[in-house]
């Protein structure tokens, strides 16, 4: 399906203004104090404590955080942090850094945080272990950062049969996409010998000619083209809307809050516009978050994902999601990695896309 997805590539004649920066991207999450916000009249509230009035209009009278890990998919968020895009619309929203998503999951569980984002396939998975997420918005998708690397001599996935393949199995997008790749083939784990290592470690083991495939990502896929007799035989470009990052929130809070949710929403769809209107400032920005140490190493990276704006969340939400969410459940079960899939229904709400100017 033809997504109208936003490119997140900016041209380098449009950030070559930009001034280098780089950020620390090994901030600590913060603890439960952390979600107390100082206001000018009454001092602190926490989300326990927000106003009947605000309550009332469905808009949360405190400081709302979002738990994310420092990838470049998610740099939209805290440019709509730091640029005040998120109060503009009437929402105090703080973005906190977790790289650990057993940590993000954690701290949503216990309260600490309103919302996380992380992939798909990751929230069907913590929906399933007991936790009751509201999925309201669609962030970026994998175009060329995930791809499986094969000697070149293999042609095609279905070539692949009886191949040794360098594999993360404990779970996660890399095997999510390989096992959907399998399958629109008709084939499944079984038809290949799988060795199972990191995706990481799978990237180097390829190049290093100890397997003969693998299922990894950049800067590994870039070395398989460089290795002798290496090539990338597909990558995420080729399957938009299968690896996708996604912000979830916590669904009594959602139900709670929904003019929130729709503002949180709308700081994205603006930080979005503002890269295309301003790259200079936004890249410079989103630096702070990456890490990146020039403009043009952030550049490069912004290749390989791609952005979804107010279009293209609309159409991802008709049904796409629900469907990728729904094969990501099968394969959890199948795995035994969850005991039931959940509510697939329940769990993606694209209510909150709705009247937003």
């Amino acid at each position: 399906m033809k997504k109208r997805i936003l490119a997140a590539l900016m041209t380098t004649a449009m950030i070559a203004a930009m001034v280098t920066g780089c950020g620390d991207s090994s901030n600590e999450a913060s603890t439960a104090t952390d979600t107390k916000e100082e206001t000018a009249d009454t001092g602190e509230t926490t989300p326990g404590e927000a106003g009947t009035e605000a309550a009332a209009s469905g808009m949360y009278d405190g400081k709302v955080l979002l738990g994310q890990a420092s990838w470049i998919g998610y740099a939209p968020l805290y440019l709509a942090d730091k640029k005040g895009f998120f109060d503009d619309h009437g929402a105090d929203v703080d973005v906190e850094f977790f790289e650990s998503k057993t940590d993000s999951k954690s701290a949503l569980a216990a309260g600490k945080i309103q919302g996380m984002s992380t992939t798909v396939d990751t929230h069907v998975m913590s929906e399933a272990s007991g936790m009751d997420l509201s999925v309201v918005l669609a962030l970026d998708t994998s175009d060329g950062g995930d791809g499986v690397s094969a000697k070149s001599d293999i042609q095609d996935v279905k070539s692949l049969a009886g191949h040794t393949v360098a594999l993360d199995t404990s779970g996660g997008a890399s095997y999510f996409w390989f096992q959907y790749l399998l399958q629109q083939e008709g084939m499944t784990l079984d038809d290949v010998q799988v060795v199972n290592m990191s995706s990481g470690d799978a990237g180097a083991a390829f190049v290093a000619g100890e397997v003969d495939a693998a299922v990894t990502w950049e800067p590994w896929l870039s070395k398989a083209k460089e290795a002798e007799n290496g090539s990338v035989l597909v990558d995420s470009s080729s399957t938009p809307g299968v690896i996708v990052d996604a912000l979830a929130m916590d669904k009594e809070f959602a139900k709670e809050y929904p003019d929130t949710v729709k503002a949180i929403i709308s700081g994205w769809y603006d930080a979005l516009a503002y890269m295309e209107s301003n790259p200079d400032d936004a890249y410079k920005i989103m630096m702070e978050y990456t890490g990146d140490e020039t403009p043009e190493a952030l550049q490069e990276s912004m290749k390989e994902v791609s952005f979804y704006d107010k279009a293209g969340n609309e159409e991802y939400f008709n049904g796409e999601i629900q469907d990728i969410a729904s094969k990501a459940g099968d394969l959890w079960v199948e795995m035994g990695l969850i005991d039931a899939k959940p509510d697939i229904d329940a769990m993606i709400d694209g209510e909150y896309l709705t009247g937003l100017e």
